[in-house]
């Protein structure tokens, strides 16, 4: 009774009750999105793209997510997932790792299964990644190296240590930062934020008062530069510090405005939402995908095949000068 009761506590907070589930039999498929996390401004805007494809497409699409970014209370709803009987689990995983034996079950009941931000998943039909993860980060890292004159002390944040995009991001940048940038140096370890800005902003205090010298900081998870901004504002350390990530210009665009953060990155989260779902919908279907494959969405017209894994060229680099091309 205390799981149910969790579950659907959690449902609740993303926005679609579950009894969203149990009305819906109209004839279109059953599609849970499961997130890492309700409620953030991140996941909410890829709703927007659930719900677009559920009106598009006569499907019951719809999007649940934990209360907190935590792999067991994730399972426990996708679980809830495979006893109500959906067709399909478009997922993005808070650990990929510690969902593999919750998405074999799911797999093994004959329900379809996306994922997108788990390259390394193996219970998947699909995965569905916007860009090489390593590409993306190195591209942060570019920017950093050029804001920083490619010389002096730099941290890296992440939402999880077992979340593998983020660390694929911050891996990513520190290659081509010892590569390129010599003069560059990382300190202390990958701080981990469990995707809340209040605790990004807690680690950045951290970060500045062990390395008061330091003049960079890259975030992964779409709070860290809202919360790294913050701690950046409060020092007055505007104009002493480079501070990029992945954001949105709905949760990073404060700082933005004020330098506090010099630039962020993304990829549409709405976008990647109807992307999972309009996957799931053709492999229940029968349809396969194929290398160089229009997906009909921006960022995927062409996509890449690698085995399972599904890769777009879905990035977008913003700063105070193009935010407002991007209102989300």
């Amino acid at each position: 009774m205390k799981k149910r009761t969790i579950l659907l506590a959690s449902a609740l907070v993303a926005g679609t009750a579950l009894s969203g589930f149990a009305a819906s039999h109209t004839g279109g498929k059953d599609i849970a999105t499961v997130v890492k996390i309700a409620g953030i401004q991140w996941f909410n805007r890829m709703e927007e793209g659930v719900k677009k494809f559920a009106e598009e497409s006569g499907n019951n699409a719809f999007q649940v997510g934990p209360a907190q970014a935590d792999p067991q209370q994730q399972a426990a709803l996708i679980e809830d997932m495979i006893a109500q009987g959906v067709n399909a689990l478009a997922v993005v995983p808070m650990s990929p790792e510690a969902l593999e034996p919750v998405l074999k079950r799911a797999m093994d009941a004959g329900i379809i299964v996306i994922t997108h931000e788990a390259a390394a998943q193996q219970n998947t039909n699909y995965d569905l990644e916007a860009f090489v993860n390593e590409d993306f980060g190195a591209n942060l890292m570019e920017q950093l190296a050029t804001c920083m004159g490619g010389e002096g002390e730099y941290a890296v944040f992440v939402g999880s240590l077992t979340s593998q995009t983020h660390n694929q991001w911050v891996d990513g940048g520190i290659a081509h930062q010892k590569a390129n940038y010599p003069n560059m140096t990382l300190v202390g370890d990958k701080n981990e934020t469990a995707d809340d800005a209040e605790k990004a902003y807690t680690k950045a205090q951290e970060v500045l008062r062990a390395f008061p010298n330091i003049k960079g900081m890259q975030g992964s998870a779409s709070t860290d530069v809202a919360g790294i901004g913050r701690a950046i504002e409060e020092r007055g350390k505007e104009d002493d510090t480079c501070i990029f990530g992945t954001s949105l210009p709905s949760i990073a665009g404060q700082y933005l405005d004020t330098g506090a953060v010099d630039g962020i990155g993304f990829w549409d989260p709405a976008v990647a939402g109807e992307a999972m779902n309009k996957l799931a919908v053709m492999v229940m279907d029968g349809g396969t995908v194929t290398d160089g494959m229009d997906l009909g969405l921006p960022g995927y017209e062409n996509i890449t095949l690698d085995g399972k894994v599904i890769y777009g060229s879905a990035w977008v680099n913003v700063n105070k000068a193009n935010m407002a091309d991007y209102p989300f």
